[in-house]
């Protein structure tokens, strides 16, 4: 027992000695650093000995701050840094012992501006002492510069990294700043990029520094090959689900075995690439090609589409196809191999579809509707669509065929009976509910529009039954004004279980819809011509008196006013009004429309001066005035996107020493022309929602216009020496347009839908009298971009067709059967198909580009009518549609009939400008 109790002691005695060097230490080390706190401006042999006493001091004492100073500071004001600090006059500091200046200092680091931070103690006088804070601010950045890389790189990484001139270089700043760097490049498939920093002083500016950011980019890391296992999908239609993975694109030429043309033709003639095994066996002896596409790995649209694969399967029937496994894994040559492992399962398929609950419909109506029967592979998502989930414009559903007959309160969900085997027994369990009508229509966002203007558009009139269709027509509509953004037109649909009404809130936002033009142009022989024109798209004619509407002009009334002035001084000059009233009446949509215009053409060169005379002018010039009145109204069958229009039209035309045609008008030079034409057109519109970019329905028109038959009245006329004083023809044109999405909009961006465009056009013009030659007014022009040129003066329809001048028609490489002298036709034909991609749909700018493939061509007589002798060209283009301008195109095409013959590229391609809607 004594034992213990000595060595119990003995453990406690060395646990003294060990404490007690462990204070000596801490006091050493506070001495030293108290030590490098305390004023040494001077020598060390001149410090105060009492500020070497207040550390040294074995009993702790409190003294009171009595001032405070800061050194050492260039960009910060000297009261926030104390603030900082947490050390205010008449604090109380115990020396030595206390922890303030710790916590001060501690502070003032916290904030990564300062390099160093010192206190000093510079004076003691009895209780009271004086501070100065003396910190070394961090260098700030003057500029920066990235060597490595491309220019492009280098602009989008300024904006990345967050770096901003003046600021303060920390660590934490440059390490952000690199990893956003490797963040950027990661996801352009750079996988192994370094980057390093290199900072220099910046002699122009004090305590600053140029940072350098030197980048090795490394090897661009693509996707080599996507493997599945566990499927037995065709691979190449699983790979199409990963719209954002996809493998490195491929085209490897290997020998060709000696197979002989024939056999080859013959084994794909037999087989018909059959299946996706039978192709791949077959054509790699020849041919290695994977697919175009984007080969970047990313981590998170990877994730995406895996989803999307399984929905894909579910599409498929595999309802329990579940995702067992995926690996990447990097190759020899530094790319990645993806594997994917699935499970299946069993294919299902739709057995028995009941029907529970209706009584409105029979259940042989509803079946109809639904369109899936039994049999059919299984698959929800198609299930929910046709039942009407989600609500879609098309329609077709059977949600739609409630809620169209005012059932808003209609459910329809799909329960599971039965599962056996692979079938899948379904019963749709409806509650109708009560008819609903509209009760309340509220506008809210028309600024400048008045509420009649947009109300005599609407379907959703209070007191009717609720219809969707209705609704949807109504935001068609609303669209087709052009005085709203169509992204934005939303009804809000408020219904009232209560009384079986619904309210609809209809939010709008209007949008600039007035046009300027101001443009200057050169050619047409007749040098610098400039053009003032403007369009008011939602103008008020009744308050065009009212001084208090002119704001800056009077607007909301839904009309229309357009004023346009060409001049180039004494060769040509153009003056052009219009006005329309879309709701003639009030009542009906009966748009009426009366425009004036008068032009005149020079030859106003004077070859003897040399330069343009008035003279000259008024010896030899076309001179073109008319007028034009047109009514059209809406039509009730075969349904209401029927419209017909009839209008009257006179023009009249007076020649002084000008040539129409040399060749077939010899002598045709002087003398009036008039030409009173009436026009009838039938027109069916339902493209929409946007007149700007439709992305669905069609177009069709259909017009005649004709003159009088004066010959037939009078035979005598053709023998007039003017035969053309009074002109007669009777012209036919046609126009169809068709808009199919090709992709599905979705509601985080309804922009992103590619659309097809496909339309044909056609124009005749015909005479009454055989022993009259066809009219030389109102014919046809085909080429360029469609934009009037002198022949509009003379009535032509100039035909747009992108990749030929106009006056090539008559190149014997395209048109052998043209007469070369004549430039002008009786007949067109043209053809188009359009891939069209939006990039902003905002009413502010929309742009979208294009594809386009065309085939077109004109003839002078029906003896020579071929329609299959058509022009060909390809090419793309960009449209711009801005408010004040209207819509802008410029496209790039090639002729593909001109390019033969060791044509060259660009003498086969043509730039086109083009300016508003090509008419129809």
């Amino acid at each position: 027992m004594d034992d213990r109790i000595e060595e119990t002691n003995q453990i406690a005695t060395l646990m003294q000695k060990v404490y007690k060097c462990l204070l000596l230490l801490a006091f050493l080390s506070f001495t030293l650093v108290t030590k490098a706190q305390i004023d040494t401006t001077g020598p060390v042999t001149s410090i105060d000995p009492t500020l070497i006493d207040i550390f040294n001091s074995k009993t702790p004492k409190k003294y009171k701050v009595n001032s405070i100073k800061v050194s050492g500071n260039k960009h910060f004001d000297q009261a926030l840094l104390i603030t900082i600090a947490n050390i205010s006059i008449g604090d109380e500091i115990v020396i030595p012992g206390g922890d303030q200046f710790s916590k001060a200092i501690l502070n003032l680091w916290k904030q990564n501006y300062f390099s160093d931070v010192e206190i000093y103690v510079t004076k003691v006088t009895g209780d009271k002492i004086d501070l100065e804070i003396v910190v070394e601010e961090r260098p700030r950045l003057s500029q920066f510069e990235f060597k490595g890389i491309k220019k492009s790189e280098a602009e989008e990484l300024q904006g990345k990294i967050g770096w901003v001139p003046g600021r303060v270089i920390t660590e934490n700043m440059k390490r952000s700043g690199i990893e956003a760097i490797q963040k950027y490049y990661f996801d352009k498939a750079y996988r192994n990029v370094t980057a390093r920093i290199e900072s220099k002083p910046d002699p122009s500016i004090e305590n600053s520094e140029l940072l350098i950011v030197y980048i090795d980019k490394g090897e661009k890391v693509k996707i080599e090959q996507i493997d599945f296992t566990g499927t037995t999908v065709d691979p190449v239609k699983l790979k199409k689900q990963l719209k954002d993975t996809k493998e490195k694109s491929r085209f490897t030429l290997r020998p060709i075995k000696d197979t002989g043309a024939y056999s080859f033709q013959q084994y794909l003639r037999e087989n018909g690439f059959l299946t996706y095994t039978k192709t791949k066996r077959f054509l790699e002896p020849y041919v290695k090609i994977r697919p175009f596409g984007n080969a970047k790995y990313n981590e998170t649209k990877f994730g995406d589409d895996l989803e999307k694969l399984i929905t894909y399967y579910n599409a498929l029937g595999y309802r329990d196809a579940v995702l067992i496994d995926t690996s990447v894994v990097p190759n020899e040559k530094g790319n990645f191999n993806i594997n994917i492992k699935l499970s299946e399962g069993s294919r299902y398929y739709f057995g028995n579809i009941s029907w529970r609950g209706n009584t409105k419909y029979s259940d042989s109506v509803l079946s109809m509707v639904l369109g899936i029967n039994k049999g059919d592979v299984y698959n929800l998502e198609t299930l929910n669509r046709k039942l009407g989930k989600e609500l879609t414009p098309e329609g077709g559903d059977i949600s739609g065929l409630y809620m169209d007959d005012g059932y808003l309160f209609f459910r329809a969900e799909p329960v599971e009976t039965a599962v056996y085997n692979d079938t899948i027994d379904y019963e749709i369990r409806i509650i109708e509910g009560p008819q609903a009508t509209f009760r309340n229509i509220t506008i809210t966002g028309n600024e400048k529009t008045k509420d009649y203007v947009i109300r005599r558009e609407l379907r959703t009139i209070p007191g009717e039954k609720f219809s969707r269709s209705d609704l949807m027509r109504s935001v068609r509509e609303l669209g087709q004004l052009n005085f709203f953004n169509p992204e934005k037109i939303n009804p809000n649909v408020i219904p009232n279980a209560e009384d079986g009404t619904v309210d609809i809130v209809w939010q709008l936002e209007e949008k600039s819809s007035d046009q300027l033009e101001l443009s200057a142009g050169w050619g047409g022989g007749i040098g610098l011509t400039g053009t003032v024109g403007v369009s008011f798209n939602n103008f008020s004619l009744k308050n065009i008196f009212k001084k208090e509407a002119w704001q800056p002009l009077p607007t909301g009334d839904g009309q229309k006013l357009s004023l346009r002035i060409q001049s180039n001084g004494r060769a040509f000059r153009s003056y052009n009004f219009s006005f329309t009233e879309p709701w003639l009446g009030g009542k009906k949509r009966n748009a009426f429309t009366v425009s004036l215009y008068d032009t005149k053409f020079s030859n106003a060169y004077d070859p003897v001066l040399g330069r343009y005379t008035s003279t000259a002018a008024s010896n030899s010039f076309i001179k073109t005035s008319g007028v034009s009145f047109s009514l059209g109204k809406q039509l009730k069958w075969p349904d209401d996107f029927f419209s017909l229009s009839y209008g009257v039209n006179y023009t009249r035309y007076k020649l002084k020493n000008y040539s129409i045609d040399p060749v077939n008008l010899k002598g045709f030079d002087n003398g009036v022309s008039n030409n009173l034409s009436f026009r009838l057109a039938l027109a069916r519109n339902s493209s929409g929602p946007s007149a700007i970019f439709p992305t669905n329905g069609s177009n069709f028109l259909m017009s005649l216009q004709f003159t009088p038959p004066y010959s037939l009245i009078d035979p005598n006329r053709v023998n007039k020496a003017n035969p053309y004083e009074l002109v007669e023809y009777h012209k036919w044109k046609y126009t169809g347009e068709w808009f199919v999405p090709l992709t599905k909009a979705t509601n985080e961006d309804r922009n992103k839908q590619l659309v097809l465009k496909a339309a044909v056009k056609a124009g005749f013009i015909g005479r009454y009298n055989k022993k009259l030659g066809i009219s030389p007014f109102e014919r046809f022009q085909v080429g360029d971009a469609g934009l009037s040129n002198n022949f509009a003066l003379l009535g032509f329809d100039i035909v747009a067709h992108r990749g030929y001048p106009v006056y090539e028609n008559s190149d014997p490489r395209v048109n052998p059967d043209q007469q070369a002298a004549q430039q002008y036709f009786t007949i067109f034909n043209k053809y188009i198909l359009e891939l069209r991609y939006p990039f902003s749909l905002n009413p502010s700018s929309t742009i979208y580009g294009l594809a386009f493939f065309e085939a077109a061509n004109g003839w002078y007589s029906m003896k020579d009518y071929n329609p299959f002798r058509l022009r060909r060209s390809v090419g793309v283009g960009m449209r711009f549609f801005l408010p004040m301008f209207g819509l802008l195109g410029f496209d790039y095409g090639i002729g593909l009939d001109r390019y033969n013959n060791g044509t060259k590229l660009k003498d086969a391609a043509r730039f086109t400008f083009m300016l508003g809607f090509e008419p129809e």
